[in-house]
């Protein structure tokens, strides 16, 4: 009867979020689509506005009454600053803070099921009112038994607990969003840009992984590795004793939330160095480490104050802090081909390049490459000409209509590229939105620009290295080949005068003779070029052995220049 009752009330959840998701789709399709076509554009973007923070309300009242992967779906969309119009974004920003908690009772039955035991034998105290309510599960605080706490060095920690039932809550909004996803195949204006289905198959994969909590302790561990010995950043250490797929227990990391401003100053911080640092660490996290924290919002990122005697920064931003990190559910893989199209990306906006910004948007897979880009590059040149360079609070004071003329001059050609959003940017354009708007709160004159370029100067440095050794190793591969070349070309001579078949080679071996002059010709110049900008490169350390290699380099030079001029023969 229970079963009965849960699968009941699992199909009208079904069923209310694909209603919600077909009236929406209607209005669209009416205003956005019909009205136009019948030259009512006017009426379209009038109204647009207000629809849209309609929209916004009735999603959050939908989302906070059925909870579950609604939640966090509505955590993706306020995070879209860079798509979704802030009438939205704003409706849904704190949408996580009013998630409603689970009775103590149910988490109790769902932690002791879990853990094989009483929680008055798993742990020495436990608190029943909660630290935070989130979508998918629940933290408490609590304290290890005497046994555990002399195993594990620890106290105090913290539980996260699953909340009843989510598996099957999951089970049903994924199936709901894979067919809102089919629905949006079918919507010319959308499916050209974005390939729907794909997208909620990733959100699908990051939301399984995140109720899977031996999973994030996994991520835990390898994030709190990646930043070993590190004093900017700490992490909590997980009990692995005490926690299972459904209940995480890790230490007690709680401090400063990062965008409590005033208790910063309290301590002494200045929210500019916390923000310039928190940039900093995200970059690392992006560019180094390939491994990103993809929910950095404030509830997750604790700044712990910590004497200069005791791990502080000796120089620069971060003195007396460090940004301790939890909740490691929701985390961003950066594969090689994305990450080096996001180093070209950081690299072009940094030198305002809007031809290396289109190169990188192909790269990265973001901008399709049968795109026409000759208008596209003369939009961000005047983009950079104009806006380059400025931080948000600059861009503020910019007269609205500047942006507006911008828009209407470059709108059309923009909405005409074929665009897509590519696996794996999902989760990281959440990362980059939430800290570009956390760094502007804990500093309003915050510039990405000044936090970028440094950054994109190291990875232009580390470029330029690679292209350097690159071009030395194809040159040693060509060499090895042309000066390989004149005893495979003897070899084939050989063959061709063992056969039964006899032929006059004269001419070809003439011919072959040309050949292998200008092959060694060729060898000579590689070899030139590879002796004299190694030794350009060793005079600033090693002078004179570079200074040598420049002068050896002239031999080469000259047998490839001169080489052969007096054995010209009949052809």
């Amino acid at each position: 009867m229970k079963d009965a009752a849960a699968q009941g009330a699992h199909r009208a959840r079904y069923r209310r979020i694909l209603s919600f998701a077909a009236r929406e789709l209607v209005k669209i399709w009416w205003f956005e689509l019909v009205l136009p076509r019948f030259g009512m554009s006017a009426v379209a973007e009038r109204t647009r506005g207000p629809r849209m923070q309609k929209f916004a309300r009735r999603f959050h009242a939908l989302a906070i009454e059925l909870g579950g992967l609604m939640i966090k779906v509505g955590q993706f969309m306020s995070s879209r600053l860079d798509v979704l119009p802030p009438e939205i974004t704003a409706e849904l920003e704190g949408l996580q803070d009013e998630v409603p908690a689970v009775p103590f009772a149910d988490i109790r039955r769902a932690a002791e099921a879990e853990l094989g035991r009483p929680l008055a034998q798993a742990y020495a105290w436990f608190d029943e009112t909660p630290v935070a309510a989130a979508s998918l599960g629940q933290v408490h605080r609590a304290r290890l038994s005497e046994l555990d706490a002399a195993d594990t060095g620890l106290d105090g920690v913290v539980v996260k607990v699953q909340r009843p039932g989510i598996d099957e809550i999951v089970a049903v909004d994924l199936a709901a969003l894979r067919r809102v996803a089919r629905w949006l195949t079918r919507v010319r204006l959308v499916a050209d840009r974005v390939d729907t289905p794909a997208l909620v198959e990733e959100f699908a994969e990051t939301s399984l992984e995140e109720i899977d909590y031996l999973h994030e302790a996994a991520s835990a561990e390898r994030f709190r590795e990646n930043f070993a010995g590190d004093p900017r950043v700490g992490t909590p250490e997980i009990v692995w004793e005490r926690s299972t797929r459904r209940v995480l227990t890790l230490s007690d990391v709680t401090a400063i939330k990062i965008n409590d401003t005033d208790a910063l100053r309290a301590a002494g911080i200045d929210p500019t160095e916390v923000a310039a640092v928190f940039a900093e660490v995200m970059f690392d996290q992006v560019f180094t480490h390939s491994f990103v924290h993809a929910d950095p919002h404030p509830g997750n990122i604790f700044v712990t104050p910590s004497p200069s005697a005791e791990g502080a920064l000796e120089q620069g931003p971060g003195r007396g802090f460090r940004l301790t990190f939890i909740d490691f559910g929701m985390m961003a893989e950066i594969p090689a081909s994305l990450r080096d199209g996001l180093r070209m990306l950081l690299i072009a906006v940094a030198g305002r390049d809007s031809r290396g910004l289109v190169a990188a948007a192909q790269e990265i897979g973001v901008l399709l490459p049968s795109a026409d880009t000759a208008e596209l590059e003369r939009a961000l040149t005047a983009l950079f000409a104009r806006f380059g360079g400025m931080g948000f609070a600059e861009l503020s004071k910019v007269d609205p209509r500047e942006f507006r003329d911008f828009a209407e001059e470059f709108g059309d050609m923009v909405r005409s590229l074929p665009l897509q959003l590519p696996e794996n940017m999902l989760l990281l354009i959440r990362a980059v939105s939430l800290t570009s708007g956390m760094c502007s709160g804990l500093d309003p004159a915050f510039n990405v620009w000044d936090a970028a370029e440094p950054y994109a100067g190291r990875l232009l440095r580390d470029e330029s290295g690679n292209i350097v050794q690159a071009f030395a190793n194809q040159a040693m591969d060509t060499m090895s080949t042309t000066w390989s070349l004149p005893g495979r070309i003897d070899k084939i001579i050989t063959r061709i005068d063992d056969g039964n078949i006899s032929f006059d080679t004269s001419r070809l071996e003439r011919r072959l003779d040309r050949l292998e002059g200008i092959a060694r010709r060729i060898a000579s110049g590689v070899l030139f070029a590879a002796l004299l900008i190694g030794g350009a490169l060793l005079v600033p350390s090693i002078a004179p052995l570079g200074i040598t290699l420049i002068c050896v380099s002239a031999l080469p030079l000259l047998h490839a220049l001169f080489a052969g001029f007096g054995r010209r023969g009949p052809r």
